[in-house]
């Protein structure tokens, strides 16, 4: 007799911030909107991978981060110019993309680590036996 189970999808996953190798233990000790700490775990509480597989690694994320901040800067610009038609006012492009910024921070620090680790570092694919191991609190 076989138990049968599903597997999450890879975008499923990373959108919920779970591990790349197990899909199932969560990457960040607080929900994205949340007024808790937003650090990320060292470790995954479900296979005990470890994140930052070398000292500065998260640095690349930077990069994820900026090409996150550009899109988004280029949309609340376009935006801004339809919805008010203002093409004279620095001012006002200047403090719309100084709160996009803000209000995006967050996302961007979760999902450019998450883009970092589960797309551009092949180590870190998904193994079904992790998926598969019993959870630390059921042992």
């Amino acid at each position: 007799m076989s138990t049968q189970y599903t597997i999450p999808s890879e975008w499923k996953s990373a959108i919920e911030g779970k591990c790349p190798r197990c899909r199932k233990g969560e990457m960040f000790s607080a929900p994205l909107l949340s007024f808790k700490s937003k650090k990320m775990r060292e470790n995954c509480p479900h296979c005990g991978l470890k994140f930052e597989k070398e000292p500065g690694y998260f640095y690349v994320a930077m990069y994820v981060s900026y090409a996150f901040v550009v899109a988004q800067l280029v949309t609340a610009s376009v935006a801004t110019y339809i919805l008010t038609g203002n093409l004279e006012s620095p001012w006002l492009y200047l403090t719309v993309a100084i709160a996009i910024a803000i209000l995006m921070a967050p996302f961007n620090y979760r999902y450019s680590r998450i883009v970092l680790l589960y797309w551009m570092t092949p180590q870190f694919k998904f193994q079904e036996k992790y998926y598969l191991m019993p959870n630390k609190e059921d042992i």
